[in-house]
């Protein structure tokens, strides 16, 4: 057999091997023995036969086109399996829509990889590149045949969708069930097919309600960046925060807060405080909302409160482009975008983003120039990770985390005192946004809640109980208790005779 016989044999072998290596896998061995479905096993082949076709196409060269499409592949194993090990869940479609974020906004990205994985990186990539120049065969016929091979394998997916026992497949989403059972590759194109073919809801009607005498008109909601409380996160009840301590003790309402996601996908939780749909209603959607999120503009909750006379800001120290917050809030019904420039930077040895403290003192501003009802939405950034070792003697990267969170527990603390000096009834809102991954001593499990705590207070700065409601709750389902505890509840339509 010659070199490019064994090739085209090796390739099959080699791309259902790395198929076999993806997380998550059955049983405890290595790599998953047992074959996917028939139907995720047809698809597998035929998007690998196109990727090869393409490769052909662009170098003329088998053995190297085969030696692209499972480098491309083994790369998005590598990809998917440390998503999984730090996330728990594999790589998805909605993924793809972050890798121009990596280079908008490298320092989320880069600071977890070493300097040295960055020039090995580098090396290889120009080494590869040099490979293909060196080894490109300028015959027209491989090329041709690459074509071709493209042409088929495109049309006999196309074909291949329309069968009834795949039209039949990943009709709901469950992430880790479908790549299990069908496959990673199959997986991604059946959920960006089935997300494609999504429509945005009917627009939200307005019902009447009820707004009793004493709503809230200054509601300061903050979403915290990986706010868990250590306590429970670390099995350790000396490391309770003081500040989180006194708001539940003082709480209209708290509870947990029922995130889906862990160690990352903000946008997630943000959206379902926001917008109040909940993961179910938006299926194929939920796992980034905010790629849809302006034809679900009339659910937001600015654009609900602006009927009643409310005026919303929304306030990030960060670029707003990112997560397309530039154009989401406006359409959702802020008034006002507070961005980066309105924020104190961090001082050189204060770590690399806007701190709490920062937030807390323009945060508070914006509440004592207030006029009329007013929403304030913040979300922070200072405990975003990685963390490093931050100094400590140990190294320990929980530490470094440790002392983040209090940072915001304190702003926490700050934000209750201030506000009750504000002269007018106020509720805050504080929550986190999912749970840190942090190396070594976090890892995702069933238990991904975060708190959540709501405290009211009357205009002359008196703690309102409420009972000290302990409920919990998911992010769209806080969303409608701010509405409704601010607007309040929705009059029941009189029955037809």
């Amino acid at each position: 057999m010659t070199i490019d016989e064994l090739t085209l044999v090796a390739l099959p072998l080699g791309f259902l091997l790395l198929d076999g290596l993806i997380r998550p896998r059955r049983g405890s061995m290595p790599i998953d023995l047992i074959p996917r479905s028939a139907a995720g096993t047809w698809l597998l082949i035929w998007m690998t036969a196109a990727l090869f076709g393409l490769c052909l196409m662009c170098c003329g060269n088998v053995s190297v086109s085969a030696g692209l499409v499972l480098a491309m592949l083994a790369l998005i194993t590598v990809a998917s399996n440390a998503k999984y090990a730090m996330l728990g869940e594999p790589l998805l479609f909605s993924d793809m829509a972050l890798i121009g974020s990596i280079f908008h906004h490298p320092q989320f990205y880069l600071s977890a990889v070493a300097i040295w994985q960055r020039i090995v990186a580098g090396f290889i990539a120009v080494v590869l590149f040099a490979l293909l120049a060196w080894l490109f065969v300028p015959a027209p016929l491989p090329h041709a045949i690459g074509l071709g091979l493209l042409a088929l394998s495109l049309a006999v997916l196309a074909a291949s969708l329309k069968f009834t026992a795949i039209r039949r497949l990943a009709q709901t989403p469950s992430a880790h069930a479908d790549v299990l059972h069908h496959g990673l590759l199959p997986t991604l194109l059946l959920y960006w097919l089935r997300w494609r073919k999504s429509s945005n809801p009917p627009p939200c009607r307005d019902v009447p309600r009820s707004a009793p005498n004493t709503s809230p008109d200054l509601v300061v909601m903050i979403q915290c960046e990986s706010f868990a409380d250590p306590a429970e996160l670390f099995v350790d009840p000396s490391l309770a925060l003081p500040g989180l301590a006194t708001a539940r003790q003082s709480a209209w309402q708290r509870g947990r807060l029922l995130v889906s996601g862990f160690g990352a996908y903000t946008m997630r939780t943000e959206y379902g405080v926001l917008f109040g749909l909940d993961e179910d209603e938006l299926g194929f959607r939920r796992y980034d909302p905010f790629l849809t999120a302006t034809g679900d503009a009339t659910y937001a909750l600015p654009a609900r409160l602006k009927a009643a006379g409310w005026r919303s800001l929304f306030a990030h120290p960060h670029d707003m482009r990112f997560y397309g917050r530039d154009r989401i809030m406006p359409a959702g019904g802020f008034d006002e975008l507070v961005g980066e420039d309105r924020f104190a930077p961090p001082a050189p040895q204060g770590g690399r983003y806007v701190t709490d403290a920062a937030m807390t003192e323009e945060i508070l501003r914006l509440c004592e120039t207030a006029i009329g009802p007013t929403l304030i939405y913040a979300v922070t950034i200072e405990n975003h990770g990685p963390w490093a070792p931050d100094g400590h003697p140990s190294g320990d990267l929980k530490q470094s985390y440790l002392r983040l969170v209090r940072n915001s527990d304190a702003m926490l603390a700050t934000l209750m005192e201030r506000l009750g000096s504000m002269g007018r009834p106020a509720m805050l809102v504080f929550f986190g946004d999912h749970r840190p991954s942090i190396p070594g001593a976090t890892a995702p499990g069933e238990d991904r809640h975060t708190p959540y705590v709501i405290v009211r207070l009357d205009a002359a700065g008196q703690i309102v109980t409420g009972g000290n409601r302990q409920v919990d709750l998911t992010p769209a389902e806080l969303h409608h208790t701010v509405l409704t505890t601010v607007l309040g509840e929705i009059i029941p339509e009189p029955a037809h005779a």
